[in-house]
Order: C-alpha cells, then sequence, then structure tokens
C-alpha cells in the first residue's frame, strides 16, 4: 500500500511565498473574497477528501480494472469508484471553478490546479472522469448558445453529468483533418452524427445517469481538412432544448480499452449511428471551440504529472529512510544496525534530489500558468489580460510536454530506489510507472507539443509569450544581480536566457531557407526551454525560501543548486540537438 499525504506547505509556499498569488487574486474583477483564509481552506479540505477518500481506492482500482458488458454497452467502473464520486459532486468539486452564473463557486483557476494535483496524486485513473467536464465546461461557455449553457452547463458544473472529448478516429490520430465523422442536419435544427470514435476517456461509465460527449464531424457542406470540422454536443441520452431528457440516444460504447495504465479509467471506442446532436458555436469552426477544450485539458495533463511524481517521491523518500542496505563508503553510519539506510548512498541521494528538484519546480510552473489564467480571464487592464493569455498560450505546451516526460524520469527512479521490490506490484511503484506512461502520449504527444511550442507559439505567433517571459525573467535577473542568496544562481540563469533567444533567432533563419529544421529541432527546443523555465523557478523560490522554517529552506537551497548543478546543465546536449539539424535526420527505407 502506498502512502499519499497531501503537500500542503510547499503548495502554499509556491502560491503565496513565490508567486504572491494572494495579492494577484484579490487584485482581479470579483476577487475580493479570494483570500489566503478561504483559499487555504478549500486546499485543506480537498486534502482530506483525496487522503481519505480517493487514495485509497488507488491500488484496488488497478488490479480490478473496469468492466464492460457487451450486451448493453455499459461500463462498471472499480469498486468505490462510483461512490466517490457521489461525495466529489456533493461537496461541490465539479464546480469549483466554473462561473457562479452557471452554479458553479466562481474560485480561481489556480486553486483548482492545485486541488486537481492532489486528486491526480490520491488516484490518477479516477482524476480522469471529471478530468474531461472540466474541458466541456469550458467549451460550452465560450461556445454554446444560451439554451445550451442552461440545459447542459449547469448539470456539468454541478455533477449531474458528465463530459467527453470525440476527436480521435481510428484513420485520424493527432491529423484531426483526416476525421471522417459526419453530421446530417434535421428538420428541427438538430443533426444525425455517425461515425467511429477512439481512445475516448470516460466515454462510458456509471458515475451519472447521462454523459456529454462533445463531438468532431464534419457537416454535408464542410470543406476537406481541418477547416472543415464542426462540433456538436452528443449526449448519451437525448436532451430537448427545453432541457427535458428522452430516450437512448444511438450513442454507444462498443469497447473499451485493454491499457498499460490507468486501469481504473474507461477509455472506449464510441460510435454513433445517426445519433441525436446540436451544433456548437458556428459549422465548420469546431477546431477552434475545441482548442478551448484542448489547451485546458494539456495543462491539467501536466498537473497529472507534477501528481504522479509527487506520490513516486513521497513513497520512495519514506523507502529510502528506512531500509537498510549495506554501509557508507565512508564508513558506518549506524553501526548500532546490521547496515544504513538508503539516504546514506549518494546517487539514492541524486535519484532522490532529481525527483524533488522537477516536482518542487514544476508545482511553480502550473501555479504560474493558473494565475496568468486568472489574470486573463478577470483582470480590469485589457493589456494585462492580453499578456496574460500570450504566456499562458506559451508556456502550456512547456507544461504539459516537460512536466510529463520529467514524470517518466521520476517514477523511473523511484522505482530504481526500491530495487526489486519497485518491479513487484506490492509497493506500488509499478504502477506509477505504468500510469505515467499515458500522459505523454494523450492530448497530444510530446512532438506534438514541441510543435506547437516551437511551430506555432515562437514562429508562427512572432514569440509573443516567449518575448514576455524572457523579459520577466532578464528583469528579475537584474533586479537579483548582488542578492547574496541567488547571485550564482542569477548567473546561470541570465546566460541561459540570453542563449534562448540566440538560438531561438538562429533557428528562425535556419527555417525560412527550410521549413524541416522546425521539426528536427523542436523536441530539443521544448526540453532546452523547460529546463531554462524551472531553472527560473528554482531561482525564485530560493529568494523567497527566507519566510521558511531553517530546515525547510536549507532544504529549498539545496536543491535549486543540485538542479543548477545537475540538470540545467542538459541545455547544453539540447542546444547540440538542435544546431545539429534536419541533415543528422537523413531519410529511412
Amino acid at each position: 500500500m502506498t502512502i499519499y499525504k497531501a503537500p500542503l506547505d510547499d503548495m502554499r509556499f509556491a502560491l503565496y511565498d513565490v508567486l504572491g498569488a494572494e495579492a494577484v487574486l484579490t487584485g482581479l474583477d470579483g476577487g475580493d473574497a479570494h483570500t489566503r483564509d478561504l483559499l487555504d481552506a478549500v486546499l485543506d479540505e480537498s486534502a482530506r477528501f483525496n487522503e481519505q477518500v480517493l487514495a485509497p481506492l488507488n491500488a484496488s482500482g488497478d488490479a480490478e480494472g473496469c468492466h464492460y458488458d457487451k450486451a448493453t454497452a455499459t461500463v462498471t467502473t472499480p469498486k468505490g469508484f462510483k461512490e466517490a464520486y457521489r461525495q466529489y459532486a456533493d461537496g461541490g468539486w465539479a464546480g469549483l471553478t466554473a462561473k457562479e452564473e452557471h452554479g458553479g463557486q466562481g474560485l480561481p483557476a489556480v486553486l483548482g490546479l492545485l486541488t486537481k494535483e492532489m486528486i491526480d496524486a490520491a488516484n490518477l485513473a479516477w482524476g480522469i472522469y471529471p478530468l474531461l467536464s472540466h474541458g466541456a465546461i469550458d467549451a460550452i461557455e465560450h461556445h454554446g448558445d444560451d439554451w445550451q449553457k442552461e440545459v447542459f452547463l449547469k448539470r456539468l458544473v454541478d455533477g449531474t453529468w458528465t463530459g467527453t472529448m470525440c476527436l480521435t478516429e481510428p484513420q485520424a490520430g493527432s491529423d484531426l483533418g483526416l476525421l471522417k465523422t459526419r453530421a446530417e442536419p434535421n428538420d428541427d435544427g438538430s443533426y444525425r452524427v455517425s461515425g467511429t470514435k477512439i481512445f475516448i476517456s470516460a466515454g462510458e461509465h456509471d458515475f451519472t445517469d447521462n454523459i456529454v460527449h462533445l463531438v468532431l464531424a464534419r457537416l454535408p457542406d464542410a470543406p476537406a481538412g481541418s477547416r472543415g470540422i464542426s462540433m456538436l454536443v452528443v449526449p448519451k441520452f437525448k436532451v430537448n432544448r427545453d432541457g427535458s431528457v428522452g430516450e437512448r440516444n444511438t450513442a454507444a460504447a462498443g469497447a473499451i480499452e485493454h491499457k498499460m495504465g490507468i486501469k481504473g479509467s474507461a477509455t472506449c471506442v464510441m460510435n454513433f449511428d445517426d445519433a441525436q446532436g446540436w451544433l456548437i458555436g458556428a459549422p465548420h469552426k469546431g477546431l477552434m471551440a475545441m482548442f478551448t477544450m484542448m489547451n485546458a485539458a494539456r495543462l491539467g495533463v501536466g498537473v497529472q504529472g507534477l501528481a504522479i511524481a509527487e506520490r513516486a517521491l513521497q513513497n520512495s523518500l519514506n523507502y529510502a529512510r528506512e531500509r537498510l542496505q549495506m554501509r557508507a563508503l565512508s564508513g558506518p553510519k549506524l553501526p548500532e544496525k546490521p547496515a544504513d539506510p538508503l539516504l546514506v548512498h549518494p546517487d539514492v541521494r541524486r535519484m532522490l534530489l532529481t525527483q524533488r528538484a522537477f516536482v518542487e519546480s514544476g508545482r511553480v510552473l502550473a501555479a504560474y500558468a493558473g494565475l496568468q489564467s486568472d489574470i486573463e480571464a478577470r483582470h480590469p487592464d485589457a493589456d494585462k489580460r492580453k499578456e496574460a493569455g500570450e504566456l499562458l498560450s506559451f508556456l502550456i505546451p512547456i507544461a504539459k510536454g516537460l512536466i510529463t516526460e520529467a514524470a517518466q524520469e521520476c517514477t523511473k527512479e523511484a522505482l530504481q530506489i526500491f530495487g526489486g521490490h519497485g518491479f513487484i506490484a506490492e509497493h506500488g511503484m509499478e504502477q506509477f510507472v505504468r500510469d505515467a506512461r499515458i500522459i505523454t502520449l494523450y492530448e497530444g504527444t510530446t512532438q506534438i507539443q514541441a510543435l506547437d511550442l516551437l511551430g506555432r507559439k515562437v514562429m508562427q505567433l512572432q514569440g509573443a509569450g516567449l518575448k514576455h517571459f524572457l523579459a520577466e525573467i532578464q528583469a528579475f535577473c537584474k533586479a537579483n544581480a548582488n542578492n547574496d542568496a541567488v547571485k550564482a544562481l542569477v548567473m546561470q540563469l541570465a546566460a541561459a536566457t540570453a542563449t534562448w533567444g540566440e538560438v531561438t533567432q538562429s533557428l528562425a533563419q535556419k527555417s525560412q531557407a527550410n521549413p524541416e529544421e522546425l521539426g528536427a529541432a523542436a523536441v530539443d527546443y521544448l526540453y532546452f526551454s523547460g529546463y531554462i523555465t524551472l531553472a527560473y523557478f528554482w531561482a525564485r523560490s530560493v529568494v523567497a525560501a527566507d519566510v521558511l522554517p531553517a530546515e525547510r529552506r536549507q532544504a529549498k537551497i539545496d536543491t535549486a543548486n543540485f538542479y543548477f548543478a545537475r540538470i540545467l546543465p542538459r541545455i547544453v546536449l539540447h542546444k547540440a540537438g538542435i544546431e545539429a539539424g534536419v541533415a543528422t535526420l537523413p531519410d529511412i527505407a
């Protein structure tokens, strides 16, 4: 049985001390009540729910998995999952950050991300069920008609219904321009939707009576490619404009996938056979609406990486403190015992510090992104809203791509600390490794995130978010150039930041001659950018650490020094990869 204790102290340090979130949030429109007292109360209650309700179901849910009944096309979730969802909905968690006008609590997005981290650390497979509901809420809120907001949104917000995102088809993975699902108009304004979607998280389950599918499809007059995609809402049970629920719709799960991990989450093949649906937004503009969901989901998946790395760290650290194995090279540390604990061995400390370095800086990155979302939505100054939106857009592929890849490294190191005991199910490490594999894949693989970062956010959008971020880091470095607590780190950070700008300019020039240079450099560029991003948040953490008790302050300083000495230098390797260019990637027959 693995342990989980919500890291509330570090969450509060990141939120209030590093990022100054209370002043930011209370200065936003409608933010007067979003004081530390309120946020702390929510964090405390979330910790209780996740530690006591969700965490105990993690291992059993993995062992049992989901059950699919072919005759009824229904899914039964693992024992305890449905009751946990009832408590989740009754507690108001489904609508924590949704607007009050739709029945939500209107709390900040950054608070939602921190509570999500706790959910995913406690039970990643369970946490996938409400994840897409939040995306559906965002999409309908931004693009839906008034009646759709009244009928669908309120029931998603109160947790009565859940939502899905139906994009992928057997012949169309990340290339949505290849999708074939079609939507034919009816006389009453609805559409008949037909097609097959695959890899649909929570496409069928027993948590709620109705499930709201947001489906990408083509109308009869749709142009070819991604410009001809529309979004429709297709409920499991038909729903009329007046909110009345009718008969079972012809939208059903044809199967559930047999997966490497997250076995407690139902990943479905969804078949739509002239199912009744309603258009959301303008015809042929569905991809724009779906990106509203995808951006929220991508940031959410980055938080999943942070969460699973946090739990792996907690368990491997606990094991390293207790497990006696061999003697320290410098002589026995516990001569009265038959061996010393694993912590005396330098390489075990390296593995633990690697995990801690990624987890604690990743948490600041996730909270920073959440704050940008809040600023974009509610800052009284339009220019500040625009800048925050550009920053958030730029950071999402880094948060999703780098944190999920770091989670692979963290769970691997956690398993390694357990040795052979990590490979067997009893200690839970192998589940973390299996569960973590999917997060680099869904909602866009690491390669997709890298292309989005370099190709779209930096090149196509002329680096608007990057310019803001580089300016912020440079201002920080200038302000702390003579700060003895962080001076050495600032010098490294300033140099890395300058190199970031130079590498970007060089790539822009090379890609004008050959666009393939972007594809060849993209993943290296994502890692390069991500490691510098986390270095910035580590430097900020050291500056803020004066408020901490002496032991915790020293731990922050030590981990920051470790990061700058052993992880930030990885940018040299990735810079070399970027500069090697497409010429080093020959055609393969």
